[in-house]
């Protein structure tokens, strides 16, 4: 990684081209965090936590807010793509740089393979012949087959198919809240009581993940028009708003399905109950262009940490070129479908989504460390600064450390074992 005097992350990006507006990155926001886990929360936290588990979601955005200021911050500082790869970088020079970005890229190819087999999961309920064989490899290969193909196309055509899936997501969801609310139930919340055992930290670290996916919105910011204003704009709209329907959903589903916890479609078991079998069909639906939409968003966004770590000497001098007519990273786009989907054909969706577990708490913990380093070398009258000095960045940080040491010793070694390859990569950089 080239670095100057304060390690800087030196990219040469003129040949991207700028043409992403602010509220096409907010729908790019949305799209990377509203997925699988707006339809899977609230059984999977019931079961932990029983009535409680509403209000571990409410401490969870709060929690996930801390860090989203702490990545809108940084984000005001560059124009470039890389997203943590780039402020780590900076902060804390190249190979800390480096791990950070491979262990965010390999959250992506692990993400893009686990949405493609939770597609093929929930259009099975649909479609029950997806379920095996050809017809369930087929379902996994050909939207992922389908999302790269319009990546590599543009990255304006990408975030239009983010914009529309966005809004196919969401339409379902405000259905869902706006006929739920009045079906509540406080006997049926009161009843709920948790199935399984893990408690609060294991809800902490899933309530968490269920808010992921942020971390990405400026992997393409060499693509946005104005990224140091618009990403951080975008970053706190979508926090706001997903946190919204997060707390939403869970008392929806709290007081309208009884023992939520072992609930396997609880929006769909919910929507049944009070909008008829319509309703249940609708969320399914709903949950079917979610994981699509989120997968798109990690198609879109995952290449870009490839790209940029090639551009830095790690990894092939293909991965860093730029296709010349569609003036986007195509052949990074082409790698990490190649990693991905045959990953997606021979695993399952619990053990692939194990895998971005480590990988995204390390994009996390750089990013909130890397505040107080940054700030006094790159703030500006124009960047966004998170307001209490350092406290919110601390916080992040600690809180960050917390959850990390809630993990399993089996993420923990795979974390490991991921970190020691990237070291590996590191010491075989590219000398141009």
């Amino acid at each position: 990684m080239p670095c100057s005097n304060h390690a800087s992350v030196r990219l040469k990006m003129a040949t991207l081209r700028r043409v992403v507006s602010r509220w096409q990155i907010v729908a790019v926001a949305l799209n990377g965090v509203v997925g699988s886990g707006v339809y899977l929360l609230p059984a999977a936290a019931a079961a932990l936590l029983g009535a409680a588990s509403l209000w571990a979601v409410v401490l969870a955005g709060c929690v996930v807010l801390l860090v989203v200021l702490c990545f809108a911050e940084a984000a005001s500082y560059f124009d470039q793509p890389g997203s943590a790869y780039l402020y780590a970088g900076n902060a804390f020079g190249p190979l800390v740089g480096f791990e950070v970005g491979w262990m965010a890229w390999l959250a992506r190819v692990a993400s893009v393979a686990s949405l493609s087999v939770g597609f093929a999961q929930a259009l099975s309920y649909l479609v029950p012949a997806v379920e095996g064989g050809w017809a369930r490899s087929l379902a996994i290969g050909l939207p992922l087959i389908a999302l790269t193909a319009i990546n590599i196309v543009g990255v304006r055509s990408g975030v239009n198919t983010a914009v529309i899936l966005v809004l196919g997501k969401m339409l379902p969801l405000g259905i869902f809240v706006a006929a739920g609310v009045f079906a509540v139930s406080m006997s049926t919340v009161a009843g709920q009581r948790p199935t399984t055992e893990g408690g609060l930290w294991g809800a902490a670290l899933l309530l968490l993940f269920a808010y992921g996916g942020f971390e990405n919105t400026a992997a393409p910011a060499g693509e946005y028009k104005n990224p140091r204003r618009d990403v951080p704009f975008a970053l706190l709209v979508q926090v706001c708003i997903v946190t919204l329907l997060n707390v939403a959903v869970q008392w929806i589903a709290h007081g309208t399905v009884p023992d939520l916890g072992s609930s396997r479609t609880p929006l769909a078991d919910g929507a049944r109950i009070f909008l008829g079998g319509w309703g249940g069909w609708l969320l399914t639906v709903g949950a079917v262009v979610s994981i699509l939409g989120t997968n798109g968003a990690s198609v879109l966004a995952g290449p870009r940490y490839l790209f940029a770590l090639a551009r830095d000497g790690y990894g092939p001098r293909v991965l860093a070129s730029i296709h010349p007519r569609f003036q986007t990273p195509a052949a990074a786009i082409l790698a990490q479908t190649a990693i991905a989907l045959p990953l997606a054909l021979s695993g399952t969706f619990e053990g692939l989504a194990t895998l971005s577990v480590i990988a995204r708490m390390a994009t996390y913990l750089a990013t909130s460390a890397s505040i107080p380093v940054l700030r006094p070398r790159f703030a500006t009258a124009d960047s966004f600064r998170t307001p209490g000095g350092v406290a919110i960045p601390v916080a992040a940080t600690v809180v960050g450390l917390g959850l990390l040491a809630s993990a399993s010793w089996t993420d923990l070694v795979a974390g490991a074992l991921a970190a020691l390859a990237g070291a590996v990569i590191y010491l075989l950089r590219r000398s141009d």
